[in-house]
């Protein structure tokens, strides 16, 4: 068995110039260039962000909990990962949220239809890093969803990038209840 690391939603929109950009977004990509580059890993895989018609998940008023302004939208540049990340640094890219709101890479697919778990299982894998962006939310979910699959989950915390900072205690303890380690 063994470890991969998945990269949640580094895309131009959660970066700075974006959509929905979060502060340290593009801080992040590079950082998380620089690990995939460094060897660390065997088994390295991507989550985007994958909207069509999200339904309520995109709001001209947004609350910024439950609804969002336009984001990583299908055939637009917001969609794309941030550089220097590129789709040939990953094994595979799972997207999510084409007609709802999907918080988890867990609720993604890969182009030939196959879930993160499935497809983690087939390559042996029994332990997952995440990191990426927004720690608060998808990382959030990606990590729990990943704990609740039966994978060992650790989250690199210097590599994340939160909408509000102010959440993380309450994501740490959630974390925490669900096994989820931090780095």
């Amino acid at each position: 068995m063994s470890t991969a690391l998945i990269v949640v939603d580094v895309q131009h929109d959660f970066c700075e110039g974006g959509s929905l950009a979060v502060e340290g977004g593009a801080r992040v990509a590079q950082d998380v260039a620089d690990l995939i580059g460094s060897g660390a890993y065997a088994t390295v895989v991507a989550t985007r962000d994958h909207h069509i018609d999200p339904g309520e998940h995109f709001s001209d008023t947004p609350d910024f909990v439950d609804s969002w302004p336009r984001h990583c939208v299908v055939g637009t540049e917001g969609e794309r990962l941030h550089p220097p990340l590129t789709p040939e640094m990953f094994a595979e890219i799972f997207f999510k949220g084409e007609y709802a709101a999907a918080y988890s890479g867990f609720e993604g697919a890969s182009a030939d239809g196959v879930t993160l778990a499935d497809w983690l299982r087939a390559e042996g894998v029994d332990t997952v890093d995440v990191c990426g962006i927004a720690t608060d939310y998808c990382v959030r979910a990606t990590a729990l969803d990943a704990a609740r699959e039966g994978f060992a989950v650790r989250v690199l915390q210097g590599l994340t990038a939160a909408v509000s900072p102010d959440n993380l205690p309450r994501v740490r303890e959630e974390w925490t209840a669900a096994g989820v380690t931090t780095a």
